[in-house]
């Protein structure tokens, strides 16, 4: 589970420089919390959760964990998606609540995260350094 996190956690880095450098490029910089945003929840909290997984295997497999990848992965693209049209001037009330609904559902993510490693991470799980 912790490889998949850091896979999809790369995938959030490449959009958010994608993004710095567009802005840079451009001078625009209305996209700035969607590049926060992809860099801080995608890159850094999911490679950090990547790398708990793979530190804590007990945690990485638990039911857990499968539910926090999905959450993450379905929220977190709906969130930055309709962060992008807002920040573009589209904000219909379905865009809101779109937005809203994926925040949501990626914080639910994160709550469950927290619920594995407060359950599921001892100190003397760790995995063998190999």
């Amino acid at each position: 589970m912790g490889v998949r996190f850091l896979k999809m956690a790369v995938v959030y880095i490449l959009v958010g420089i994608s993004i710095g450098i567009y802005m840079g490029t451009t001078l625009n910089f209305a996209l700035t919390s969607v590049h926060a945003h992809a860099n801080l929840f995608g890159w850094a909290t999911l490679a950090l959760c990547g790398f708990t997984y793979l530190r804590f295997p007990k945690a990485a497999e638990s039911p857990l964990a499968k539910w926090h990848f999905w959450l993450q992965g379905i929220g977190l693209p709906i969130m930055l998606i309709t962060l992008t049209l807002m920040a573009n001037g589209y904000a219909p009330d379905w865009i809101t609540t779109l937005k809203r609904i994926g925040e949501s559902v990626a914080g639910i993510g994160i709550l469950i995260f927290a619920i594995n490693v407060f359950t599921n991470v001892k100190t003397n799980d760790l995995a063998e350094h190999k």
